[in-house]
Order: structure tokens, then C-alpha cells, then sequence
């Protein structure tokens, strides 16, 4: 790769975070805590101080950083820089106003989300994620897509986080069998339980992260009547009776219903129970949009409920605690393979 990350002193960053004062402390991710801090240009920036324990080696830290500083889009994280002092390192990240998306839909928050913003959120995640998987010049699989894992700014767009978790791969591979690590509820069949990661994996994510969107409850919630504990469960039993407008957040008093319906049949097609029965992200833009129809929904998502396998057998991404509340890159990282499009 050509990319060479912009170092930052390990003195600028103490000084940005007032010495990595606690009350600066935004979370506690996979490789150690994230900071918020000042630049001396003026910059407001996240700090990803990673542990000594759980640190990569300088060569994989280097090529993660190169890799995710040469991604650039409006709804991906922008990466300022990094530190690589003795046997310290540090990712410098923009800093994002309003935190990240499952605190703003499940939170204890005065933020709130019209329809509009919601219907926005969704296009401009289904846009990064179209971006990582096809238009950036590396193909990149994030494989934690989730609702945590996306950041609002001030003026609330979103932007998918923390790369840490990408699988690049040759684009001659149909796909990788790797160690399964995301975050369980968003997790597709076939990487749940096989560890084959592909962009459908991807896919199936962000058709969860739709469905919390509409309903603005998370994908589990075990406090509900029992056919409603699994979202997606739920959203099926609703979109085969045609009483799609049950899942939409009643805190949403005014809402488009052929967008409401059109995001729910997108989110259902994303999370079939196979991959190749999943559209591509740049199709779901396009059906998102309008620019196409949205294919019809035939047959009913992937419920984890079927699946057969132990949930401790993988990794899965940090529990959000007390002290990640208001994280941001609160997922573990892990190592990337680097391949360059041709």
C-alpha cells in the first residue's frame, strides 16, 4: 500500500487529553480505553489508546492504520492519525457530537429521531457500507456491523466506525473462514456458525441496524410479549399480515408509510437465511432510493432462534457497560489482511 498514516506525538495527545484525564475517558474498547482531547490546530478528536497486553505488532498496527487512513467517505469514521512511540499506540479518530446510534434509539438521551433522520441514517449507512465493499479501491468487509458501531455527527449523519474489525481479501476469494468476531443479534447464519465471511455478512447486519431503526428498539429485548423478544421474528409476523406500521417506533408520530414499508422489505431481503438470496449494498442504495423496486420478500429471515450452535464457541465484540455508555470505537479490533484491488 501507498498510504502512510499521519503520526501524532505521544506528547500532543497527552496534552490534547489533559494526560488521559478521566473525565475525558469516552469508553473502554477490545484494546484499551478511547479519550477524547483538543488538538493544537483545534481539532476535537477520539484517541484509541491501546494496551501493551493486547497491542498488535508495529508492522500489522502500521498496515491497519494505513489501510483505514486511505478509506475516505462521508459516512465512513475519518481517521486523523496515529502514534507509534516505544511500545505505545494510539489511533486519532474525528471526534463525533452525537455519540453513536444505539444511544440515541435506546438510550436515555433528549436526542430524538424523526422519521426523516431515520430514513437518512439508514441510506447513509447502506452508502458507507456500498462504499467499503465496492467502490473504495480496497474491498473491505467490517464484519461488526451494528448499531453501536455507528456514529452521529452535529448534524446527525452517519458514519460507520471502527475498521478494527475488517477482513480485506483477495477479490478471487469467495470467501474467508476465519474466527467469528462480532457482536451476537447482528450476526449472519453462515458466519455465525461456519465463520464464512463474505459482504452478505455485512448485509445482514445492516438489515438489523434497519429494523432497530424503524422500530427503535434493539434486536433482543426479552422485557417484550413473547412473540415480539426477536425483532426480526417480529417484523416477518408483521410484513406477511401486512401490519408493517406495528413496527414502527411509537414515539414516531408522523411518518412516511410507503418509506416505512419500503425500508422493512429491504431490511427482511437483507437478512435471508443465505447469503446469495441477500442483495448487494449498492442494490440496497438503489432500492433504498427508489432508483429501482424492491424485490419482492419471499421467504422469512434468518432467526438465530434456528440456528444450531453454542454461542460461546466465538468471539464476540465488547458488552456495552456503564463505563462505555457514551463509547465511541467501542468494538474489539483484530488483524486485517491487506490486498489491493487490481
Amino acid at each position: 500500500m501507498d498510504a502512510r498514516p499521519y503520526t501524532i506525538s505521544y506528547a500532543e495527545l497527552k496534552a490534547a487529553t489533559e494526560d488521559f484525564n478521566f473525565a475525558n475517558k469516552l469508553g473502554e474498547g477490545g484494546f484499551g480505553p478511547v479519550f477524547k482531547g483538543t488538538l493544537n490546530d483545534g481539532r476535537v478528536i477520539a484517541v484509541k489508546q491501546l494496551s501493551v497486553a493486547s497491542r498488535q505488532g508495529k508492522d500489522q498496527f502500521v498496515a491497519e492504520i494505513a489501510t483505514t487512513s486511505a478509506v475516505q467517505h462521508r459516512n465512513l469514521v475519518k481517521l486523523y492519525g496515529c502514534c507509534i512511540e516505544g511500545n505505545k499506540r494510539l489511533i486519532v479518530y474525528e471526534y463525533l457530537e452525537n455519540k453513536s446510534l444505539d444511544k440515541a434509539l435506546f438510550g436515555k438521551t433528549s436526542l430524538f429521531l424523526n422519521w426523516p433522520i431515520r430514513f437518512d441514517i439508514c441510506l447513509g449507512v447502506a452508502r458507507g457500507l456500498a462504499y467499503l465493499h465496492v467502490e473504495s479501491r480496497l474491498r473491505i468487509v467490517h464484519r461488526d456491523v451494528k448499531a453501536s458501531n455507528i456514529l452521529l455527527d452535529s448534524d446527525l449523519n452517519p458514519k460507520v466506525s471502527d475498521f478494527g474489525l475488517a477482513k480485506l481479501f483477495d477479490d478471487k476469494k469467495t470467501h474467508i473462514s476465519t474466527r467469528v468476531a462480532g457482536t451476537f443479534g447482528y450476526l449472519a447464519p453462515e458466519y455465525a456458525m461456519l465463520g464464512q465471511l463474505t459482504e452478505k455478512a455485512d448485509v445482514f447486519g445492516f438489515g438489523v441496524v434497519a429494523l432497530e431503526i424503524v422500530s427503535g428498539r434493539p434486536n433482543t429485548d426479552s422485557s417484550l410479549e413473547e412473540e415480539k423478544i426477536y425483532l426480526l421474528q417480529w417484523a416477518w409476523h408483521v410484513h406477511e399480515n401486512y401490519r408493517e406500521v406495528e413496527l414502527v417506533d411509537a414515539r414516531l408520530l408522523e411518518f412516511d408509510e410507503e418509506e416505512v414499508k419500503r425500508v422493512i422489505r429491504v431490511a427482511l431481503l437483507c437478512t435471508q437465511t443465505y447469503p446469495q438470496q441477500r442483495p448487494s449494498m449498492p442494490r440496497v442504495v438503489a432500492m433504498l432510493s427508489g432508483d429501482i423496486e424492491v424485490s419482492a420478500v419471499t421467504s422469512r429471515p434468518g432467526y438465530f432462534t434456528d440456528w444450531n450452535f453454542d454461542t460461546t464457541s466465538f468471539m464476540t465484540a465488547d458488552t456495552p457497560s456503564a463505563e462505555n455508555e457514551h463509547s465511541q470505537f467501542s468494538s474489539s479490533t483484530s488483524r486485517i489482511l491487506q490486498v489491493q484491488r487490481t
